[in-house]
């Protein structure tokens, strides 16, 4: 199976940039307002954007595509760290970055995109360790599992 990780590092490298100009902008400035409403919608789009690529890569692992298919997000996780993809403890924390994305669907104002703000650096790098692992295992170079 070849999985295609080109639109995740895009996903990953949007959002840095993003955090790059929000730490730039003055905090009371509506361009702050701006970088940090573009943050926290790609905190999203890289959060389902590497969900859905573990589902796919977890097609290669199963008999079953329609089982994976009918997983909850948090069962794709599980089952990531089931077949090497990811570890335990990484597992834990993209449970907590789902757990803010569903939050920041609910909840409207600054208390919330805070929030995400803080999570940022530890997803940041957990999500660039799943491209490369993505990237490596299933992506060019990699083989069929």
């Amino acid at each position: 199976m070849y999985l295609n990780t080109d639109h995740f590092a895009r996903c990953i490298k949007t959002l840095e940039t993003s955090l790059t100009l929000l730490g730039k902008s003055d905090p009371e400035s509506i361009d702050y307002e701006i970088f940090r409403n573009a943050v926290v919608k790609g905190f999203e789009l890289t959060l389902e954007t590497g969900g859905k690529l573990l589902r796919k890569a977890l097609k290669a692992f199963t008999g079953s595509p329609r089982e994976v298919d009918a997983l909850t997000y948090k069962d794709v996780l599980r089952h990531a760290a089931k077949h090497g993809l990811l570890d335990t403890d990484t597992v834990a924390r993209w449970f907590i970055y789902r757990d803010n994305r569903n939050s920041t669907a609910h909840d409207y104002g600054v208390g919330f995109a805070e929030d995400t703000l803080k999570l940022l650096p530890g997803f940041l790098t957990d999500a660039r360790a799943l491209e490369a692992t993505l990237r490596e295992r299933l992506g060019n170079g990699g083989h069929d599992a």
